[in-house]
């Protein structure tokens, strides 16, 4: 390893641009040595097709099938990034399951509740007086009350919840003994819950996972289950939860971007996938570790590499998208990565879409005048997660 090797992630210059290495890379170095988290080095990609090729591999997962390969975090025995929820064949019924509970049918199903449940969120706000954080007024509370009411879990435990999902989410800040600890109590909580569900099924994603199963001969452990619901609380809410508050941020700064989404409400579909593409702070991408030599941006990477897709680079490519770095509130269609592509790809993400497309609505309705409490620039960021996001979104109304 040598100094010029550079540290990854990259600092933001703030909380709303993207990192200057992005462009730079993309242009230059689409295949660019990084050092990450651990120490170890890995190959970054943030060209558009170079990404999406690398994600719709079907034999590239994020799980090293060899020792010595590039570890991603030094608390590589947990968090985000440790474990297995499933391999090979168990793979796709894996995926068949867990794409039954999120059916689009399914999901349009829960809007009503989560308008609901927004609405009173943001009426909560408004009587309490501007200004106001609307991240800890709605952006956290909302995700964690669909995810919680999804898994069928008392709200009561969201506390418990958003503990489990920080130290889960963080790259830096705990240590493996903290990792561990989190996910001991993590996977004892469920195992309680799965047990109670068995015995007495309801109506929440937990009792469905429990009957696919069993429709698929019982071959997806408890162990599975357990994985299954850290994946949805650590997608389901932490994600969805930053994402609200830079997709509000983001419109907020745009000259004239509020004003003309209250004028045109229409536009709140194809603006919220703009969001997602635009988001210069997507947090840290996806590792994928080559099983097998390939071909990218005109050079052999030798199988046992450990590469990083920059899905916020590879959205922000000229050579996928017309004016990249010029957000485009009319812009389809829109074949961003935000949510990953193949085989892999985020498998809920039609209930992400639903949340933001619903709290952007409510938001419009109840709070035409919004406007940011403090300048973009001074936005902070919230540091060493996976994932990326604010500390706070100040706002008036």
């Amino acid at each position: 390893m040598t100094e010029k090797v550079p540290a990854y992630p990259f600092r933001l210059p703030d909380a709303l641009s993207p990192p200057s290495e992005w462009a730079a890379l993309r242009a230059d170095e689409p295949v660019a040595p990084v050092r990450l988290p651990s120490g170890d080095e890995a190959l970054l990609l943030t060209r558009y097709e170079d990404v999406r090729r690398v994600l719709s591999d079907p034999r590239f997962t994020r799980h090293p099938d060899g020792d010595g390969a590039a570890r991603v975090t030094v608390n590589e025995g947990g968090g985000v990034f440790g474990g297995k929820l499933t391999e090979d064949d168990l793979h796709h019924r894996w995926r068949q399951i867990i794409s039954r509970a999120f059916a689009p049918k399914r999901v349009q199903a829960m809007r009503p509740r989560i308008e609901k449940m927004a609405e009173s969120l943001v009426t909560a706000m408004i009587e309490h007086g501007a200004p106001g954080d609307l991240l800890r007024g709605l952006g956290f509370p909302l995700p964690r009350w669909v995810i919680c009411d999804q898994l069928g879990v008392p709200d009561s435990d969201r506390d418990r919840f958003a503990h489990w999902s920080d130290t889960m989410l963080n790259m830096t800040r705990f240590t493996q003994a903290e990792i561990d600890a989190a996910q001991s109590e993590f996977g004892a909580y469920f195992a309680a819950h799965i047990a109670a569900k068995r015995a007495a099924p309801g109506d929440d994603l937990i009792s469905e996972f429990i009957r696919f199963t069993d429709e698929f001969d019982g071959r997806l452990s408890e162990e599975i289950l357990i994985g299954t619901s850290q994946g949805l609380l650590v997608a389901g809410y932490e994600t969805t939860a930053g994402m609200i508050g830079k997709m509000v941020a983001l419109l907020l700064s745009a000259p004239g971007g509020w004003a003309r989404l209250h004028a045109e409400p229409g536009l709140v579909r194809t603006a919220v996938e703009e969001v997602l593409r635009f988001d210069a702070n997507p947090g840290f991408g996806v590792p994928r570790y080559l099983s097998a030599d390939v071909q990218i941006a005109d050079r052999t990477i030798p199988g046992g590499t450990m590469v990083v897709c920059s899905l916020g680079a590879a959205n922000r490519d000229d050579g996928a998208f017309a004016g990249a770095d010029r957000m485009d509130l009319l812009r389809t269609p829109n074949p961003h990565l935000a949510f990953g592509v193949g085989p892999h790809g985020c498998v809920g993400q039609a209930l992400a879409r639903l949340e933001l497309n619903v709290v952007l609505e409510v938001l419009l309705r109840k709070l035409p005048a919004l406007e940011l409490a403090e300048p973009p620039a001074d936005l902070a960021i919230r540091d060493g997660l996976v994932v990326g996001g604010l500390e706070r979104l100040l706002v008036r109304w």
